[in-house]
């Protein structure tokens, strides 16, 4: 008898999308055999989605979800192949289950709705897929957003700290909020600040930038290459970025702005930003 491991199980599961322990019991039954486990499952009705595996989930939508306290939001992406579908009541109702299940703080989605998701696929025809999900739940005092562009093209999550539950109740502090939004949605950002971009991406940057001053003394290629990082940072940190609404302020300028108005500290936590069938 083969041995069965749980790198073999986990293969089977991604290359069908069935559950952990049908998956272990198709390869136990077929020895090991991956392409038996997959012709099992298939028979049984388990591997639908594997037909269309070939097909690329591109389209689709990017949902999020408020708790009644408004201090937890869920996100997903789920993906299918055609707009048509995403556009579709049964998938958008799919689309919300999923979501409602992140938001619960449900880990493997995928496994908890595996009956749903075969049937969707089995519905539409088409290879849908949960493709990621994102929780965020409000940590100390502030405030966590979400905003949907482009009816789910898009999809932002962020939390933004404070120092005093008046700030994080006040207009002035959820208008901010809702700013940054709007912002990262809109400007794409990376990363928060230029501390937490990795060293290898500055340096490989400034590669690009040294082959194109060559030949230039070494003290003017220096301030050339000081320019070309700020001018970097400016494109992929959120703080640094020409503020969509007033492009002759930055985020750090508008932030402070806020902090200034409530007497209050003001900390820019964590983001992060879905973009349908991007990376």
């Amino acid at each position: 008898m083969a041995e069965i491991t749980v790198a073999a199980i986990n293969d089977l599961r991604q290359r069908t999308n069935a559950g952990m322990m049908d998956c272990k019991k198709a390869l136990t039954d077929a020895n090991g055999d991956i392409d038996a486990a997959i012709k099992a499952l298939r028979e049984k009705g388990l591997a639908i989605q594997v037909k269309r595996a070939d097909k690329e989930s591109k389209e689709g939508i990017i949902m999020a979800r408020t708790s009644e306290d408004g201090k937890t939001i869920g996100m997903a992406e789920v993906n299918t192949e055609t707009d048509f579908v995403a556009k579709t009541d049964n998938f958008k109702q799919f689309v919300k289950a999923v979501t409602d299940k992140t938001l619960e703080g449900v880990e493997d989605v995928s496994a908890a709705l595996k009956d749903e998701l075969m049937t969707i696929v089995s519905q539409t025809g088409e290879n849908v897929k949960i493709r990621r999900t994102a929780l965020y739940k409000l940590s100390g005092t502030g405030k966590v957003a979400s905003y949907i562009h482009m009816g789910g093209k898009v999809g932002v999550l962020v939390e933004v700290g404070c120092g005093n539950e008046a700030t994080a109740t006040s207009a002035a502090f959820a208008e901010l909020v809702h700013d940054l939004t709007l912002q990262i949605a809109a400007a794409a950002p990376r990363w928060i600040t230029p501390d937490e971009v990795p060293a290898e991406v500055v340096e490989a940057e400034k590669d690009i930038y040294r082959n194109q001053v060559q030949g230039k003394p070494a003290n003017i290629v220096e301030n050339i290459l000081k320019g070309k990082i700020q001018k970097f940072y400016s494109d992929v940190c959120l703080i640094h970025q020409p503020f969509i609404k007033e492009p002759k302020q930055t985020v750090t300028d508008v932030v402070n702005a806020c902090a200034k108005a409530t007497g209050d500290t003001i900390t820019i936590k964590r983001f992060v930003r879905y973009q349908l069938g991007a990376a």
